[in-house]
C-alpha cells in the first residue's frame, strides 16, 4: 500500500514536471492604463513646478513686506512632496 502511494506521487511530479513555464503576456487595456499614469506623471511634476513657484513667489512677497513668513514651509513641502513623487516609480520598480 505505501509502495503503491509513492508510485502514484512519482507519476504526479513527472506530470508537474513536464509543464512548461509560459511566457508573461500584457493583459488587456494595459497601454491605456500606462497611458493614464504617464499623463499623471506629468500632471504632478507640472503641479510641484507650480507649488515651487508660488511658493517661491509668497516667499518674495513676505520678505517684500515684513509679513509672518509662512512660505518656507509651503517651499519644503513642495519639494518633499516633489520627492515623493518622483521616486515613487523607482520604489515601485525596487518593489516588483
Amino acid at each position: 500500500m505505501i509502495l503503491a502511494a509513492v508510485t502514484d506521487t512519482l507519476a504526479f511530479t513527472d506530470t508537474l514536471a513536464q509543464i512548461g513555464n509560459p511566457t508573461p503576456e500584457a493583459p488587456p487595456l494595459s497601454e491605456k492604463l500606462l497611458q493614464m499614469v504617464r499623463y499623471f506623471t506629468w500632471f504632478v511634476l507640472l503641479s510641484g513646478i507650480i507649488a515651487i513657484t508660488y511658493a517661491g513667489g509668497k516667499f518674495a512677497w513676505e520678505k517684500w513686506t515684513g509679513g509672518a513668513m509662512q512660505s518656507p514651509r509651503m517651499v519644503a513641502g513642495a519639494m518633499i512632496g516633489g520627492v515623493v513623487a518622483t521616486s515613487g516609480g523607482t520604489i515601485m520598480n525596487a518593489m516588483i
